[in-house]
């Protein structure tokens, strides 16, 4: 078969619901195909690319590492690919109800100030803002665009990044005066430090030590679930916190707060991500013209 033959975004469109959906004979419901077709058009794949990339020896299907890396660029590749087709057809009216899930400390200090702006670049777009910390499921919450920190792990969901952030440990000046302001990272153990009561991609505060990332063991005695109450908990004095620097910008600067330890800072930074379910059909104007402008109006 020549190259021009081969129909490689449609054996990327198989494979990666086959893997998405677990099996192929999921994968041949909804691509109207027979089990036997959808097994023979990976075989054909892993034949051409000089890869195995399913182990087929469990009753679910397994990714080898070159699997995975295929999965991985395809489910980008036919992204790219519908969104090229978006921008080609013909306009359509900007309208409808969008809802957002995003953190408290990102709605509050980067979405809401944008919203006037957007409401006004289309007026018949009506938004619902909800907050949360924790992953939610988009379709389960209903939710048309999550905002998301962190490395994103391996999913059906398409991603635009949005931006990065540094993060730095700061603390109120009233409560630096009660129990001094702490100068290294042994210090630091001897603080009370606010943390965050779910699980994070990196537990604990990174710190450089003698050349060395050192992490910090994340403090138990005062947890809270989102951002926006550990600023608050930090404004009241009740501890340390380390949090975005979007986050405490306009705090420093108002000497609300103190940045801390901000010598052995390592530097570490978090993306940001729109994350939305688009690669399986047209994606809403609606929500293609507010990843649009969160792309182009988001400065963290």
């Amino acid at each position: 078969m020549s190259r021009q033959e081969i129909n490689r975004s449609g054996e990327m469109e198989v494979f990666v619901r086959a893997v998405e959906l677990g099996g192929f004979t999921a994968a041949a419901i909804a691509c109207r195909m027979t089990p036997s077709a959808v097994s023979k058009l990976v075989t054909r794949l892993e034949k051409r690319l000089g890869a195995r990339l399913i182990h087929r020896s469990t009753r679910r299907l397994q990714l080898t590492p070159e699997g995975c890396a295929f999965f991985e660029r395809s489910v980008a590749i036919l992204a790219d690919i519908a969104e090229a087709e978006r921008h080609a057809s013909a306009g359509e009216e900007v309208a409808g109800h969008i809802r957002i899930n995003t953190s408290g400390s990102f709605g509050n200090h980067v979405l809401a100030p944008l919203v006037p702006s957007f409401m006004a670049l289309h007026p018949n777009v009506s938004l619902e803002i909800f907050h949360t910390d924790r992953i939610i499921d988009l379709m389960e919450e209903r939710a048309d665009v999550a905002i998301r920190a962190g490395p994103l792990k391996s999913s059906s969901l398409t991603a635009r990044k949005l931006g990065t952030t540094r993060n730095m440990i700061v603390a109120s000046p009233d409560y630096l005066r009660r129990h001094g302001t702490p100068r290294s990272a042994v210090e630091l153990t001897k603080h009370c430090r606010i943390s965050f009561s779910y699980s994070r991609a990196i537990e604990g505060w990174p710190l450089l030590d003698s050349g060395e990332v050192a992490t910090i063991p994340a403090a138990r005695s005062l947890q809270v679930g989102d951002g926006e109450a550990m600023r608050h908990l930090a404004l009241a004095g009740a501890g340390l916190a380390r949090l975005a620097a979007f986050t405490v910008k306009s705090d420093i600067a108002a000497r609300r707060l103190q940045p801390v330890l901000e010598e052995f800072n390592p530097g570490d930074i978090e993306e940001f991500h729109a994350v939305y379910i688009g690669q399986g059909g047209p994606l809403p104007a609606r929500v293609r013209a507010l990843l649009d402008f969160l792309r182009e109006n988001v400065h963290l």
